[in-house]
């Protein structure tokens, strides 16, 4: 069972799905969905449509420059089949996504940091702004029961 990439969005395709476009060149291009196959056509750029990896890459969304990607390209050397070989690397794969996916999650805590940091300031400056709006019902209570008091001295005196 073969997994191709999408061309535009770099999304999986398996098979049985998708939709191919063969150009005059004899050049084929893949694509996932019809979503993808119209921007192509189009001639929209992947890397300035915003749902695509392409975008997520180039605007720093993604983590792209790692070893760990090393490890995923495709190398088309033949190999004689060994068993302990075969093993070996398919324990290596399972290490591998280990390690990636915790650098991932490292990379997106980090870049979500900025962003708690900048909504904690907005908030901080929201709440100095409208103030007044957190009193407390107990220092209602009292300011409310200062005025009554103020009023009714200022009555007495007249």
């Amino acid at each position: 069972m073969r997994l191709e990439k999408c061309f535009f969005c770099s999304s999986t395709i398996y098979p049985g799905h998708g939709i191919q476009f063969v150009r005059n060149d004899c050049k084929i291009f893949k694509f996932c969905r019809g979503k993808c196959h119209k921007a192509f056509k189009k001639k929209r750029n992947p890397r300035k449509v915003k749902w695509t990896k392409a975008f997520r890459k180039a605007a720093g969304k993604e983590l792209t420059v790692d070893t760990v990607y090393e490890f995923e390209k495709r190398r088309n050397v033949p190999v004689k089949y060994n068993r302990e070989l075969w093993q070996k690397t398919i324990r290596a794969m399972k290490k591998i996504a280990v390690i990636r996916e915790r650098r991932e999650a490292q990379y997106i805590k980090n870049r979500l940091r900025a962003g708690r940091t900048k909504q904690l300031e907005r908030d901080r400056k929201h709440v100095e702004k409208n103030i007044d709006l957190l009193k407390t019902p107990t220092l209602a209570k009292k300011i409310a029961a200062a005025r009554i008091k103020a009023k009714t001295t200022q009555a007495m005196e007249e």
